[in-house]
């Protein structure tokens, strides 16, 4: 029987240079969507996937996360005594209980695979979770529940996965794949952003992980890949041979808000899904049109 995914790992240090100046003094994880910031809808799917401890990787200029994820005494009281009751259970409601989540600091930005090795004292040896808030994913399931569920029929390390266009394959880490049965695909390899003449498919990997936690063996070497950095798929491709491997081509639709253009479409998206926007958002977008 597979081991549970108790913790999830956030890894929530990177710069945002691409949203600069917006991200001069603000978290690019604490960007809204609508009316959320990014990191809120990432901390919301791991708790409905069933995640219990959360554990945040972050850097300098990251404490308004900290803060997000407390207690306000001064504007529940504001709140209260303007008698909004409702904003305060609004505010509270999705936030895990004390000591559920921990902090850790990545200090130097070495790269994806580097942040989640930051985390390693607080997963022991468990099989874990990964969330990239930048992936924003919209689905009747929550991708990480869908991952999940696929590790208990699969075990093994399990990735959210989607066909990109052959072109665009030297954004993303690649599958390549040994056996394709629709939705789950078994995986022999992975590369770290492949020109399309070395793309061994076009399969892309999205911020989603289950991770056995013999990773952190491979990413304790620190050895550098694309870009310089440590990257995640490098320590991956390395366990292929040893532990099971699978891509999930998981149901959703996935915003890359790390780009100008995903993060206005995800606002769009998210605006257009809510019943009590929807119609304002449609006479919105015509009069554009």
């Amino acid at each position: 029987m597979a081991q549970k995914i108790r913790k999830a790992v956030f890894p929530v240090g990177g710069l945002g240079t691409r949203f600069l100046p917006a991200t001069k003094a603000l978290p690019k994880e604490m960007l809204p969507v609508v009316d959320k910031p990014l990191i809120q809808y990432a901390v919301e799917e791991a708790a409905a996937a069933g995640i219990e401890e959360f554990v945040f990787v972050t850097g300098r200029g990251k404490q308004a996360i900290e803060d997000h994820f407390d207690i306000s005494y001064e504007l529940d009281q504001t709140l209260g005594a303007r008698g909004r009751v409702d904003l305060v259970d609004t505010l509270r409601s999705w936030m895990p209980d004390p000591g559920q989540i921990t902090y850790t600091r990545q200090m130097d930005p070495l790269g994806l695979g580097h942040a989640v090795w930051c985390a390693r004292k607080y997963i022991d040896d468990e099989p874990f979770a990964v969330l990239l808030a930048d992936d924003l994913v919209l689905a009747d399931k929550p991708c990480l529940q869908q991952l999940i569920e696929s590790y208990h029929t699969k075990p093994g390390n399990i990735v959210a996965a989607m066909d990109v266009l052959p072109e665009h394959t030297d954004r993303y880490g690649i599958l390549d794949i040994e056996e394709d049965k629709g939705q789950l695909v078994s995986v022999k390899g992975l590369v770290e952003k492949p020109l399309r003449r070395n793309a061994p498919s076009n399969l892309a990997i999205i911020g989603r992980y289950i991770l056995m936690p013999e990773v952190f063996e491979h990413l304790s070497k620190k050895n550098t890949g694309a870009g310089g950095e440590i990257q995640l798929t490098d320590a991956l491709a390395k366990m292929v041979n040893s532990t099971p491997f699978y891509g999930l081509r998981f149901d959703g639709r996935r915003f890359d808000c790390g780009d100008k253009v995903g993060f206005l479409e995800a606002n769009l998206a998210f605006a257009l899904d809510r019943d009590d926007m929807k119609k304002a958002v449609e006479r919105l977008v015509k009069s554009y049109t």
